[in-house]
């Protein structure tokens, strides 16, 4: 009987798809008077494996020792870096816009790769800040508000993001919503984009509809004293027309945000601020290589 081709196992093929993702938009050194031991590729990828593993700095390291086909896809020797050297680049402020680059990327393959119309969806979810459950928190009344705003858009049907917003409170969606949609729109043309009530604002309307040509499909709330909603494109937004825009593909956005907290944990193990927002963007990005 033959042999098949021996399977590559996830976190290898994790660490090859980053560092090939990485290709494009990080150079291979950060200064030219560094001393090139590592290249950023391979520093990034160790912290996108960090984020996959729900493990510390010295826990990637200890598996890189031990694993020579995971460093060989890394191409890392024997010599690996050290975990303060993984803690500071983790804390660089380009980490974040680097992750944004690198997300798009995902999302503008996954979006030539869609057959028809391109519909996404955009939401926001919290990551905690703290391993300590809401439950037990409620038991000591004590109110749970420290998290981790992380805001997408995702291209729906392959459920991968296509832009990323992350904020260190927790601050109303229109707030990343600007980023979003600019982010999105260097990605991929789509027919339409979904959101729920929480980005109810005539100026997303316009962005979307005016500016980058796409139909947006968000419930509005009514605040006017006869219980209408204001605007040209707000007022447009009833029940009827959201269920003839298909408002109910919604739900990709909710499913990635189910299965990033089921696989990546919704917790965070970081403290300080700069590496909070590096650790959530980096789940992102771990979550959609391993998919």
């Amino acid at each position: 009987m033959k042999k098949g081709k021996a399977k590559i196992p996830v976190v290898e093929r994790v660490a090859e798809l980053a560092m090939k993702l990485g290709q494009r938009h990080l150079a291979e050194y950060g200064a030219t008077t560094s001393r090139h031991d590592f290249t950023q590729r391979q520093l990034m990828s160790c912290l996108i494996l960090r984020a996959y593993l729900k493990t510390t700095y010295r826990g990637v390291l200890d598996l890189l020792a031990t694993s020579p086909g995971l460093r060989q896809r890394m191409g890392l020797s024997e010599k690996l870096p050290h975990f303060t050297t993984l803690q500071k680049f983790s804390g660089r402020s380009q980490v974040l816009a680097i992750v944004q680059k690198l997300v798009a990327e995902l999302g503008r393959g996954s979006a030539e790769q869609t057959p028809g119309q391109i519909e996404m969806a955009m939401d926001a979810t919290g990551l905690a800040r703290t391993t300590v459950s809401d439950y037990f928190c409620s038991r000591r009344g004590r109110k749970f508000r420290r998290w981790v705003k992380v805001a997408v858009v995702v291209v729906a049907g392959s459920l991968l993001p296509a832009a990323l917003a992350v904020d260190l409170k927790p601050t109303h969606d229109c707030v990343q919503a600007r980023s979003l949609l600019a982010q999105a729109a260097q990605v991929a043309q789509p027919q339409r984009l979904s959101a729920d009530a929480g980005y109810d604002a005539e100026w997303i309307h316009e962005v979307c509809r005016e500016r980058w040509g796409v139909e947006s499909v968000i419930p509005a709330v009514p605040r006017r004293a006869d219980g209408t909603a204001g605007g040209k494109w707000r007022g447009q937004m009833t029940p009827e027309y959201l269920q003839q825009a298909h408002y109910n593909r919604r739900w990709a956005v909710e499913s990635f945000f189910s299965a990033l907290k089921r696989t990546m944990g919704s917790a965070l193990s970081a403290r300080r601020p700069d590496q909070l927002l590096a650790e959530a963007a980096l789940k992102v990005l771990a979550y959609a290589l391993r998919r």
